[in-house]
Formats: structure tokens, sequence, C-alpha cells
């Protein structure tokens, strides 16, 4: 980075629970006080989008949901039955639903999961960014949103979801408890606070409508989701949660240390023919990644030391063969002092490529693997961009650009969030005009909140190195805006530049 740079869900209702991790623990230890951004929501928008759908037919796991999908599900029927001209809207909408069903169930209730996080809040439901740059499975079943809104307007849905607020309350407050556990847990083990990740987000949402038994977790960007289901019991899928709690912390890690992986990279030629997701085969930072979630899954699950070894062998049958060594590791990290944040470099650093490579080399992998929880939400995967990314924070600005480009024009992944990088890209090489013109074109296409508030952050320093104060300052202004409550690391920014004019940091001169 350069002297000038530093650094979605419709109507939420936000109900009781931004975790916070313990202010004494966060006093005592000197870690990072801003409020962790962690939290347990409700949303209208999903709510619209699985009630749309079991309208239509979808009854998967009905019977063991709770009672409040069933009272709903009769609640929006009697709606559509006295209610004149709702079959004209209920009948098209489901008629896209059939046709769009996939063999698998839980692939169905997938896609509507990801275009629910890319709709914005009722009553338009509008995308949130054009439809080329949606990821496939969102992509596949974007025609829904113009007949849903038909649906929730006719039908009055959003008066019946306004009615069973206080149940979605009692609900959500059943989860605020062991979510706030798991997260506190997961931390104290890593010694890593997530008050330290500041501008990233992870959220779950909870809605009644969809099937209890499956879990949906995606990431986009710099942003994490979980959407659950309650059951008619008890049992909260705390694990598949904390599977994804654990890439939000571990993967801006990986980013970090991108340049250590390289030399990892013979061990894809050995996992080439394992049965897990091709993505890992592909990428030595999502494999290593992976495996180190697991490792980390095996230490804090409390079951017997068999079963471990057991669970270890099944991940390395289907691919995972890193997975053993950072259990091993990880026995070494309980004992230091140290957090994961500093231990992470030496864990990975200390794997010995040909050691591994042999054992990788005598194992049988497995016929089929279980599928990975956590989607990758961006186009196609957001890979050029997401490598640009990395590339750019381990100091290769020449490859970023021309991964960042080379998506631009394809036109598949987020053209907002490529220009915004070339922008970055151009301010690492000091071209300031450069820089300006990428973050303005960014601010054209950008629906990304993060992107759109540090361009605008980012053009204020550029006009206050420039000296034109007004220009600075209406920027600094649209970037509070753009950062609202969710982003505090882009509202301090510009805030500090509102106060005053941006200069860049002094280069101290070497001993």
């Amino acid at each position: 980075m350069s002297d000038i740079t530093s650094g979605f869900l419709g109507q939420r209702v936000r109900v009781a629970f931004i975790v916070s991790l313990v202010v004494v623990l966060l006093e005592a230890s000197g870690w990072a006080q801003n409020q962790p951004s962690v939290s347990l929501e409700t949303s209208e928008t999903l709510f619209t989008v699985l009630t749309a759908i079991n309208t239509c037919g979808y009854d998967q796991e009905l019977s063991a949901s709770d009672p409040l999908r069933a009272q709903i599900r009769s609640e929006v029927a009697k709606a559509v039955e006295n209610t004149a001209g709702a079959q004209d809207v209920v009948g098209p909408m489901c008629l896209f639903y059939r046709q769009h069903q996939v063999p698998d169930p839980a692939h169905d209730l997938s896609h509507y999961v990801s275009l629910a996080l890319y709709l914005d809040e009722p009553p338009t439901f509008t995308l949130k960014m054009k439809e080329v740059e949606l990821p496939p499975d969102a992509a596949a079943v974007a025609g829904m949103a113009p007949l849903m809104q038909a649906f929730y307007v006719k039908t009055g849905l959003h008066a019946i979801w306004e009615r069973h607020q206080a149940r979605y309350a009692e609900l959500t407050e059943i989860y605020h408890a062991p979510l706030a556990k798991m997260t506190f847990d997961t931390e104290i083990y890593l010694k890593m606070p997530s008050a330290g990740y500041l501008g990233r987000r992870f959220t779950v949402y909870l809605d009644a409508m969809g099937a209890p038994g499956q879990t949906n977790a995606r990431n986009y960007a710099a942003d994490y989701y979980v959407v659950i289901s309650p059951s008619s019991g008890t049992a909260i899928k705390l694990q598949q949660i904390r599977h994804t709690y654990l890439h939000y912390l571990l993967d801006p890690l990986a980013l970090k240390n991108g340049d250590s992986f390289k030399r990892l990279e013979p061990l894809l030629e050995d996992v080439k023919n394992a049965p897990m997701d091709e993505a890992f085969k592909s990428n030595i930072s999502l494999l290593v990644t992976e495996c180190l979630v697991r490792a980390i899954e095996q230490r804090l699950t409390q079951i017997p030391e068999a079963e471990r070894a057991k669970n270890i062998e099944a991940a390395d049958k289907e691919g995972y063969v890193l997975t053993r060594y950072f259990y091993d590791a990880l026995g070494r990290f309980d004992k230091d002092p140290a957090g994961i944040r500093n231990a992470y470099a030496d864990m990975v650093g200390s794997i010995e490529v040909g050691k591994e490579l042999k054992r990788a080399s005598q194992i049988e992998y497995s016929s089929e693997a279980a599928p990975e929880l956590l989607q990758q939400s961006g186009p196609h995967n957001g890979r050029l961009l997401l490598n640009a990314e990395r590339r750019l924070a381990a100091g290769d600005p020449e490859t970023a650009q021309k991964l960042a480009q080379q998506a631009l024009d394809a036109q598949e992944e987020d053209s907002g969030r490529a220009l915004f990088i070339l922008a970055e890209v151009a301010t690492a090489n000091r071209d300031m005009d450069g820089a300006r013109t990428y973050f303005e074109r960014a601010l054209q296409t950008a629906h990304e909140p993060k992107v759109i508030a540090w361009s605008h952050i980012y053009l204020g320093r550029i006009f206050d190195l420039k000296e034109d104060r007004l220009a600075a300052v209406d920027q600094y202004r649209a970037a509070l805006d753009a950062a609202g409550g969710a982003l505090p690391e882009a509202k301090v920014a510009a805030q500090r530049g509102l106060d005053q004019p941006y200069e860049p940091p002094v280069a101290k001169r070497p001993e």
C-alpha cells in the first residue's frame, strides 16, 4: 500500500445478538476494543424468498421444522385464497419455481438462499448488482425476484412478517447464548479476537421457512453469512456455523501470508484424484486453510482421541492431506502463549514438503467426499479478484494488475471490485491521476458498501493532496453515508478526513 491507502440483505431486524466477547477479557489482554462484527439477525428479504418457494411447493423437512413454518404457510395460503387477483401473481411465480427445480432438494434451497443475499430490501427486491455479476446459483433463479415482489405486495406479506416478530425474537434468543459461547470459545482457543477485523462481518441469519437439517454458508468478499432454520426440537447446528466462523477468522491470515504457499504447490499434484471439491485441487491457499480449519475443529470437539484419529484419517482420504500435520502442530500451539496471528507463519513455514508429499502419495483416497459447507459467493467464485488481492497484499502489484484487468475484461466478476483493485495498484505505483480515475470508475459500478466507502475516502485523500479541500470534504461525507453502521473503520477514516486535511505518513529515515 502507498501513502494514500491504509486500508446486504434487505430490511434487517437485528435481534438481541451482537457478540461482545467478555469485556473483562478484552481489557485485560489489551486486545482490540472495537465491537466485533458478529451478529445473529432475521431478514424480511430472506423470509420473503423462502416463503415464496414454500407457497410453490417447497416442503423439505416440513414435519421437522418449528411449528411457525406451518403456521405462516397456512396464513399465506389463506391470503392467496381470499385476495382478488392473488392467483394471477402466484401462478407465474410458482411456474418459474417448478421450471427451475433441481433434482437435489438441498441445492434447490441453496439457490434461493444465494439469491436472497443479493436482493435489496422490500418492497422492491431489486438486485444489488448486475445479473451477470451474480454467482451462478443465484443467477440461475434471479428471474424469481420480480415475480416474488408482486407476490409480496398482493398477499400483504409484510403484515404476516410483522405479526410473527415476537416468535422470531423468541427463536433468536434460543440461539443467542450457544452462538455467543461458540464464538467466544473459538477465539479463546486461537487467542485471537474477531474485534481486530474492522470492516469485516460475520452474520448468522435465522429464518423459520427453510429446512432445519440444512445449513447454508456463503463468503462474499470480506463478509461471511450462515443461514439456519430452527427445528421442532432444540438441536442447533453449531459445528457447521463454527466451520464458517473459523474461515472468517483464518482466511485473512492466508491472504496476508500468500507468499509462503508457493513451495507447497507440489501437493496439489498428489490430491488431483481426491474426491474433495475441485477448488481445493487448484488453489493451495484454499487447501491449506481448509486443512487447518478441520484440524482446529478436531481440537475443539469434545470427543475421544480414537474418534479424532478416525476423523483425521477420513480427512486424509478425502484429500485434506495437511489436516494431520496441523492437528499435531496445534498440540504445540496449545502450550504456547502466542496467538494464531503470530504462530501462523511459522506453522505453515514448518511444513516439510517432502515428508508430506511422501505421506500423501501413500493415501488411498475415498470414492466420495462430503461437500464443502462454505461457498464462495462471488461470481464464478471470484478467483481472479481473490488472487489479485492476494498478490497485491504480497507486494506484487504487477500480477495483481494483470489479474484485475483480466477479470474486468472478461466481465465475469464484480467490475467495481476489479476497478478498486486497479486503483490500489495505481496508488502503489504512485500514479495519483490513474488512481483517481479508477476510484471514480469503481464508484460508477460498485455495489459493495465497503468498495464504495473506501473509494470515496481515497478520493478525498487525493483531493487533499491536490489541495482541493472542498472536493475532499464532499468525498468524506459521501464515505460516511456509505459506511453507515456496518463499516466502523471506514467511518472513522471518513470522520478523520472531515476533521482535518489528509497528510501522508512521514517516512522514517534509516538509522
